[in-house]
């Protein structure tokens, strides 16, 4: 489970290191955490249905104030595709209170501001991190970004640019490619919902109009939430969050008025070959994993499942890796709510490709047997997991962009409970979610390769989607 656009992303913990630490210190079972977590994250949901999420943490003098939006790229159709990474670009420029270009910006400098904004598949952040004595001022400059954007043409036409920027720096890497090949394969008609840097002629064409209908529809009090954590006083934030958001209006749920389209399922292995001037060959198998408002206890698997076989010195490590047939090999699962992707990738030489994804194969219809996943193995992991060692979540900015995620992803129920979750998941849990999800399931198989190797070794797709070479 991760928040993220890259696979080196994917991985992040959904416990806060400082809460569960403080848990190992006191002693406090597994079933008393869930209520520990809900005594320290304070919430109120205010009559236009934005919630407001308070985590007190005095050890330093610094606040990080965060809003998030239920929106991202599952909301995208084709004609919309990447209009919401745009949008996060646009929030920090003019608004109705700072209407000079750069006003924002200057603002939040006063205020001693690290400030930047994130777009993901299903959700969107901005977040300020100042003094703990910049607290409430920044908590102005916020709500003034989120209701009152004025969106400039001059400013789009800038940010544009930028964001143009940004697509050609990730057009230039090869591994970028492989992703956006695998992922065109394996997502079908819904690629503009799983695509957060978007088109480059949809964002080329963007208009003021379209950032409005953007605002209009997610950018409303009862689809966002604002998450203040660090050295503050609950009582204080969400007093002076009912006098800055009070009055911002309720709108439809946008779920409601536009329901978001079933992901079309994958119904046929399918293989995707990239040619890049790489040395060694990249691979990336993916399938359709479980979704977290379908099949909630198999993204507890999932994350377990991934854990186990990654581990150093894990039969599945050994037969592959330390047997030399794969360079590098790692499993991953990244939950949402519109179907999460399970992703197996790693490195070969040029002369193994065929056999290491044979013995991949071979693992993976073992990996469902019993006794291959054993109790101590799993045991070992979901104590890892459950302590966590992000470095990210030892601060309190850390902690409000996870909490930021698992609200708008799966909703805080899912967060609170993970840790009693987790520490319940048994072999044969794991066993289940790879023979539903994996063993023998369509999956598009992606290999990033030179153009010289290719046709050195005559590698073709319907090879890697299991036809004849």
């Amino acid at each position: 489970m991760s928040a993220g656009q890259s696979l080196p992303r994917h991985s992040l913990v959904r416990t806060t290191l400082a809460v569960v630490l403080a848990f190992v210190a006191i002693g406090l079972p597994l079933q008393a955490q869930r209520a520990e977590l809900e005594k320290r994250i304070k919430r109120e949901m205010l009559p236009n249905g934005l919630e407001v999420i308070v985590v007190e943490n005095h050890g330093v003098p610094l606040a990080t104030i965060e809003a998030d939006a239920k929106n991202g790229s599952f909301t995208q159709s084709a004609t919309y595709e990447g209009l919401s990474h745009l949008y996060e670009h646009m929030f920090f420029k003019a608004n109705k209170e700072y209407t000079r270009p750069e006003a924002f910006v200057n603002r939040a400098s006063e205020l001693g501001a690290v400030f930047n904004g994130t777009t993901q598949e299903e959700q969107v952040n901005y977040y300020l991190t100042v003094p703990s004595d910049s607290t409430m001022p920044a908590l102005a400059l916020l709500s003034s970004a989120l209701q009152s954007p004025l969106f400039l043409q001059d400013e789009l036409e800038r940010e544009r640019a930028v964001v143009i920027g940004e697509y050609d720096r990730a057009e230039s890497d090869p591994f970028y490619a492989l992703r956006t090949a695998t992922g065109k394969a394996l997502w079908g008609a819904a690629w503009s919902r799983k695509n957060p840097l978007g088109e480059r002629q949809v964002i080329l064409a963007t208009t003021p109009e379209q950032m409005r209908t953007i605002q209009r529809k997610y950018y409303v009090p009862n689809n966002t939430a604002i998450i203040v954590t660090g050295d503050v006083v609950a009582d204080s934030i969400f007093s002076a969050a009912r006098r800055l958001f009070g009055a911002w209006p309720r709108a439809a749920d946008p779920f409601k008025v536009d329901t978001i389209p079933t992901v079309p399922p994958l119904t046929r292995n399918l293989g995707v070959i990239v040619e890049q001037p790489v040395n060694s060959v990249l691979l990336m198998l993916q399938w359709h994993g479980p979704g977290a408002h379908t099949d909630i206890p198999a993204t507890y698997a999932a994350d377990v499942f991934s854990d186990v076989l990654n581990q150093p010195g894990s039969r599945f490590q050994r037969k592959l890796v330390d047997s030399g047939l794969w360079q590098s090999l790692g499993v991953n699962y990244y939950t949402l709510n519109q179907v999460g992707p399970i992703t197996i990738s790693g490195e070969v030489a040029p002369g193994k490709l065929r056999e290491a994804i044979a013995a991949l194969d071979r693992e993976l219809i073992e990996v469902v047997k019993p006794g291959y996943i054993t109790g101590e193995a799993v045991d070992g992991v979901k104590r890892t997991r459950i302590v966590g060692t992000m470095e990210s979540l030892e601060r309190s900015s850390g902690f409000a962009h996870q909490l930021g995620f698992w609200w708008a992803v799966t909703g805080l129920d899912y967060f609170f409970g993970y840790v009693d979750t987790m520490a319940r998941q048994t072999p044969e849990d794991l066993r289940k979610y790879a023979a539903r999800y994996i063993v023998g399931k369509p999956r598009v198989t992606g290999v990033l390769i030179s153009p010289e190797t290719r046709r050195a070794i005559k590698l073709t797709e319907s090879e890697l989607a299991g036809g004849t070479p």
